[in-house]
C-alpha cells in the first residue's frame, strides 16, 4: 500500500491537514502518516508522530523552543527535525509521497524536508507563494509546488477543490511510485550541462555518449539545472561528467539570473567523478526582460535573446577573473579532468563577426584559466568553436576514455 506522508503546523492548519488526509485516503490502496511540526499553539487534530518527536529529532525540546520565543529559530529546528524522520520513514519503506499545506513559514519547514528526500519520491507543496518565484523553497529536487490561490484558512468552495485535487494528485504519483518505471536497460549515467547557444554541441557529444552505451541526462544551465547537476553528482549518480556550459559561474560573479551559487563546478571535482569541462556561454550574463537590466549595465553590450531573457557580454576583468575562478576550482579536483578551450568561440554568438565576439574578453578569459589550472590538469585547445561538431566529439571521445581509465583503476585497487 503506497502511503502518504503529510507534514504541516497542525495548531495553525490541523482542519485542512485532516480534510486533505481525509481525501487522500477516499482513494484505494493509499494510507496516511500525519506529522505534527506545529510549536506554540495546540493541535487542532492527533497526529500520528508528534511535535514533541520531532523536536527531539532535532536535539531539542518544544518547551525550550516555546522559552526562546524566536518563530525564525523554532521553524529551522523543526525543519530539520522533520527532515531527519522523513529521511527514517523513506528508509523504511513507509514513505510513498509527501505533502504539505502552508504560507511562507509553513512551505519553508515542509520544503526542507522535502528537500532531504531523494529525486523521483513525489513531493506536493500546496503553497500561498507558489505562484512567485520558488526557487528557495524547490531548491535542486523535484518537488511540485501548487498555488492555493486563497489562504489556507478553512474549507470553502475554493480552497476544497484545490485541496481535493491535490490530495488526488498526491495518491497517484505515491500510488504510481510503488511500482518500478519501465525504460528500458539501466545504463550507465552521464550528466551535461547545456544552453541554448551551446545546443548543437551537447546534441552532438551526446549522440556520442549514448552509441557508447550511457544514458545522458542534459541539465538546461538557468541555475536550477546546475544545482541539480551538482546534487546527483555529489549523489554517486554520475559515471562522468560534461560539463560543457558553465555560464552560471558568470551570472554567480556579476549579479545575473541564473546563478548557481558559488560553489558550481566542485561537486564531481569532490566526488572523484571523471569531467571533461569547457566555457560554454561564459561570454554571457543572463538577465530579464530588457526593462529588468540594473541601470548600472544599461550601456554594456546587451543582446535580446527573447522577451524573457536578455544577455550582457562579459567584459575582459570579468572573464579573467572567471578564468581564476574556473582553474582554481579545477586543480582542486579529486577526479581526472580534461578542460577543453574553444578558441573559435565560447558560444553560437560568440563566433567571429557574432554579436559577442570579443577577442580582448577571450583571451582574458583563456589566459587566465591557464595561468591557474596548475600542471596536472589536462588541457585540450581548438581554434575550433563550442559548437563545431568536431569540438563536441573530440570532448565526448575523450570523456568515454576518461571513464574507461577511472573504472580499470578501480578494478585494479
Amino acid at each position: 500500500m503506497a502511503t502518504v506522508v503529510l507534514l504541516g503546523t497542525l495548531d495553525t492548519k490541523g482542519f485542512e491537514y485532516a480534510f486533505i488526509r481525509d481525501e487522500i485516503r477516499t482513494h484505494s490502496g493509499c494510507d496516511t502518516i500525519l506529522i505534527d511540526a506545529g510549536v506554540l499553539g495546540t493541535p487542532q487534530i492527533e497526529a500520528d508522530i508528534l511535535r514533541d518527536q520531532v523536536a527531539a529529532a532535532a536535539g531539542t525540546t518544544i518547551e525550550a523552543l516555546v522559552s526562546a520565543n524566536d518563530r525564525g529559530k523554532a521553524i529551522e529546528a523543526m525543519a530539520n527535525g522533520a527532515a531527519d524522520i522523513v529521511r527514517n520513514l523513506f528508509a523504511e519503506g513507509r514513505l510513498h509521497g509527501l505533502l504539505g499545506l502552508g504560507g511562507t513559514g509553513g512551505s519553508s519547514l515542509v520544503t526542507h524536508a522535502m528537500q532531504a528526500l531523494p529525486v523521483g519520491v513525489p513531493k506536493l507543496m500546496v503553497s500561498t507563494v507558489a505562484s512567485g518565484d520558488t526557487r528557495s523553497f524547490v531548491g535542486a529536487v523535484d518537488i511540485t509546488m501548487m498555488y492555493s490561490v486563497v489562504d489556507i484558512a478553512g474549507i470553502n468552495r475554493i480552497s476544497g477543490r484545490i485541496l481535493s485535487n491535490a490530495a488526488a494528485g498526491i495518491a497517484g504519483m505515491a500510488e504510481r511510485y510503488t511500482r518500478p518505471v519501465e525504460h528500458g536497460e539501466d545504463r550507465p549515467l552521464i550528466g551535461a550541462t547545456m544552453f541554448g547557444v551551446t545546443t548543437p554541441a551537447v546534441t552532438e557529444a551526446r549522440g556520442v555518449l549514448e552509441r557508447n552505451g550511457y544514458e545522458v541526462l542534459v541539465f538546461h544551465a538557468v541555475g536550477s539545472g546546475g544545482q541539480s547537476m551538482e546534487a546527483l553528482a555529489s549523489g554517486g549518480f554520475f559515471d562522468g561528467v560534461l560539463d560543457l556550459t558553465t555560464t552560471e559561474l558568470a551570472d554567480d560573479l556579476v549579479g545575473g539570473v541564473f546563478s548557481a551559487g558559488p560553489d558550481r563546478l566542485e561537486a564531481a571535482g569532490r566526488a572523484g567523478v571523471p569531467q571533461v569541462v569547457s566555457l560554454g556561454a561564459l561570454d554571457m550574463v543572463n538577465f530579464g526582460p530588457k526593462s529588468t537590466v540594473p541601470e548600472q549595465f544599461r550601456e554594456r553590450n546587451l543582446y535580446v535573446h527573447n522577451p524573457s531573457v536578455t544577455l550582457m557580454r562579459t567584459t575582459p576583468e570579468e572573464c579573467a577573473e572567471l578564468g581564476r575562478r574556473i582553474g582554481q576550482k579545477l586543480r582542486a579536483t579529486k577526479g581526472p579532468v580534461v578542460v577543453f578551450i574553444p578558441r573559435g568561440g565560447v558560444s553560437a554568438i560568440a563566433t567571429r563577426g557574432g554579436v559577442f565576439d570579443d577577442e580582448v574578453a577571450d583571451k582574458a578569459l583563456f589566459d587566465n584559466l591557464l595561468a591557474h589550472l596548475g600542471d596536472k590538469v589536462e588541457v585540450v585547445e581548438s581554434d575550433l568553436d563550442i559548437n563545431h561538431p568536431e569540438f563536441a566529439r573530440a570532448m565526448a571521445n575523450r570523456l568515454l576514455e576518461l571513464i574507461a581509465d577511472h573504472k580499470q583503476k578501480g578494478t585494479a585497487s
